[in-house]
């Protein structure tokens, strides 16, 4: 019968200090699985200065350098090379387990999934193994995002988890293009997209070693995760936007037609400062929702009216486009007359103009939004 063939994966940027731990381990785990498994030990180098090379090759390990800089580019490059069908990867810094490593591949196996993540936060994380802010915020806060804006079936436990074990082929066939430590979550969402089938196994997390500085810059990183989450995600713009927009474009409308305070619930509402107030709310929601309009320029998979808008032929935008400058132009017309006829001293129809200027911004903001998107589009 024949083996699965299982690579693994560490990527290496000086790593000389941990790297004989991590490969000793493995060596010990390919030889109490070989009977079972066919499994290869790669390390993928991003450009070491030190004995991290060298030490792979003593341990038996089969070494590719990495062209890209960055923890993703050398995941990336590592996997791509891989011989295995499966592939598993984890830090050189020692900190996750590689004897662990067969309960990510059995499960894998076991249940025919595309993915299973090793979740810390299910296993047992080692005092000052993790920082606090990493696990009682960071973590949770992506999990969060990430299952609001992509999960349907499976939910993510630990989504800065580094110890990950995957079909090769599923991999390749998400196209992930992350070059450094966002690489992580878009693997994640990348998966998720393509309703992969996934699992998480408890793993555990041991602290630094001393002497080694950590690559991971929390602020840094933690910015570019959340960057690339959104960046698969126009529908949240859209959405959000959206409800805020129709919502205080309603409320404006009836402090319009109220003319007048209402008092409801104790707040008296839909004076002039409230409608300032929604005026300044429908614009927030429009520029949320043109956001998402212009991440969807870069997304293959968006929502119907951001597909229209975007298809739009070059003379329908222009006319679109003039129409809407047009319309402007009255409604400052008509503005400057009105003041005009108060000798340029003050405007004493307010609830008007809250709503002709709001008009004019909301026609102003969204051709822009629709003639910037097309802009990036011809890219």
């Amino acid at each position: 019968m024949k083996k699965t063939t299982v690579t693994i994966v560490i990527p290496c940027l000086n790593e000389e200090l941990t790297l004989p731990y991590v490969l000793k381990k493995l060596v010990q785990v390919k030889k109490e699985n070989s009977k079972v498994y066919e499994i290869e030990i790669l390390v993928s180098d991003n450009g070491s200065t030190d004995k991290s090379v060298s030490i792979a090759k003593q341990f038996g390990a089969r070494v590719v350098p990495a062209k890209d800089r960055g923890y993703g580019a050398a995941l990336d490059s590592g996997i791509r090379n891989a011989k295995g069908e499966i592939v598993v990867f984890a830090d050189a810094d020692d900190t996750y387990d590689f004897l662990e490593a067969p309960l990510l591949i059995n499960k894998l196996v076991s249940g025919d999934y595309d993915m299973v993540i090793g979740s810390r936060l299910d296993g047992t994380i080692y005092n000052g193994a993790m920082p606090f802010l990493h696990r009682y915020l960071g973590t949770p806060v992506i999990n969060w995002i990430i299952n609001l804006l992509y999960a349907k079936k499976t939910k993510i436990r630990d989504s800065n988890s580094g110890f990950r074990c995957f079909k090769k082929e599923k991999y390749l066939s998400w196209e992930i293009k992350s070059k450094g430590m966002e690489f992580a979550s878009e693997l994640l969402i990348k998966a998720l997209i393509h309703d992969a089938k996934m699992a998480h196994v408890p793993v555990s997390l041991s602290p630094d070693k001393e002497g080694r500085i950590p690559h991971l810059k929390t602020w840094r990183d933690g910015m570019r995760h959340l960057l690339r989450i959104l960046f698969y995600g126009p529908h949240l713009f859209e959405r959000v936007g959206f409800v805020f927009f129709a919502f205080f474009w309603l409320q404006l409308l009836i402090g319009f037609f109220a003319q007048g305070v209402i008092s409801i619930a104790g707040f008296n509402l839909y004076g002039i400062h409230s409608m300032i107030l929604f005026s300044f709310l429908t614009i927030l929601g429009l520029s949320l929702w043109g956001t998402g309009l212009l991440i969807a320029t870069k997304q293959p998979r968006v929502s119907k009216l951001y597909q229209n808008i975007l298809a739009m032929e070059e003379d329908r935008l222009f006319f679109v486009l003039i129409t809407g400058f047009a319309i402007i132009g009255l409604t400052l017309v008509w503005l400057i007359f009105q003041w005009y006829k108060s000798g340029f001293v003050f405007i004493n129809f307010e609830r008007e103009f809250i709503v002709a200027s709001n008009i004019s911004l909301t026609l102003l903001i969204f051709s822009l939004q629709a003639l910037t998107a097309h802009i990036i589009k011809r890219d």
